[in-house]
């Protein structure tokens, strides 16, 4: 069995770290040859690929319900920057490219982030329930996606989860980034809004993809680690089904490792943030 190790870095090496990744993506953005999505449209596309809704307020151990209801402030901010961007065969659909950086003068709030496995606040918190979101629906269409990381900590017990651990995506401005490419012959569209109680999205085309993808996991285990800690890994495939609902492709996704901040053989649990 693989033995995985989670390495720990000084609160220097971080920041440094983050300088580093953060001007190496504008070096990035400025200097490749992607054509990146940018457009915006008012009205919708006709036909809806595949919709999913969030609810936005959890009851979440040891997180203070301020940091949640300040992440429903951070969604509806970012929500306003995706909702009708058009992504067009060839383009590609980058999350902080046209979202920007959260910043408090543009009315971004404090809001939950995770460090290192740990609960703590930060200016635009909470936006990785979009990522997350956006991430779920995109596997659910024929749009390819390019660039996503995985959680590194399995924070919060999965009783009550509805998606298969492991099928969020993580965000950090800007590196850590969420990207999906458009290979098909028609464009597509993101729509996504905040209601009283759910962040909802679809992903919208002019037509019928004649597909349809069903998300599962195909493999899960626990490993106990020799540094102590415990590892929760999975693999995650997708089935792929014509228009007449006939198997036609059994897709590997990701695979995930994350290390489990809470114990491994708990009877009853919270729900986790990932569905």
């Amino acid at each position: 069995m693989m033995q995985y190790r989670f390495v720990k870095r000084s609160p220097f090496r971080i920041f440094l770290g983050r300088k580093w990744f953060t001007l190496k993506r504008y070096v990035e953005w400025c200097t490749n040859s992607k054509k990146y999505a940018k457009t915006r449209a008012a009205a919708l596309l006709p036909e809806v690929v595949f919709t999913h809704k969030t609810p936005l307020v959890r009851q979440l151990d040891k997180v203070d319900m301020w940091m949640q209801h300040n992440k429903i402030i951070n969604l509806r901010i970012a929500a306003k920057k995706l909702d009708g961007v058009m992504i067009y065969p060839g383009e590609t659909f980058s999350y902080w490219r046209l979202i920007g950086k959260p910043t408090y003068r543009k009315g971004y709030v404090d809001g939950m982030v995770l460090v290192n496995g740990k609960v703590s606040s930060g200016v635009g918190g909470g936006l990785c329930q979009m990522s997350n979101l956006i991430y779920w629906m995109t596997l659910h269409t024929p749009l390819t996606v390019t660039e996503r990381y995985r959680h590194s900590h399995d924070v919060f017990p999965d009783s009550g989860r509805t998606q298969p651990f492991g099928s969020g995506a993580t965000c950090v401005y800007n590196y850590i980034d969420l990207q999906m490419l458009n290979e098909t012959d028609m464009p597509y569209q993101l729509h996504v809004y905040l209601t009283d109680s759910h962040l909802v999205g679809e992903w919208r085309a002019v037509k019928p993809t004649g597909r349809h993808f069903e998300v599962y996991e195909k493999k899960h285990w626990i490993t106990h680690e020799f540094w102590g800690d415990y590892m929760r890994h999975n693999i995650i495939f997708r089935r792929v089904y014509n228009a007449s609902k006939e198997l036609i492709a059994d897709e590997y996704i990701t695979e995930n490792h994350a290390v489990m901040m809470y114990s491994p053989f708990l009877a009853e649990a919270n729900e986790t943030c990932e569905s």
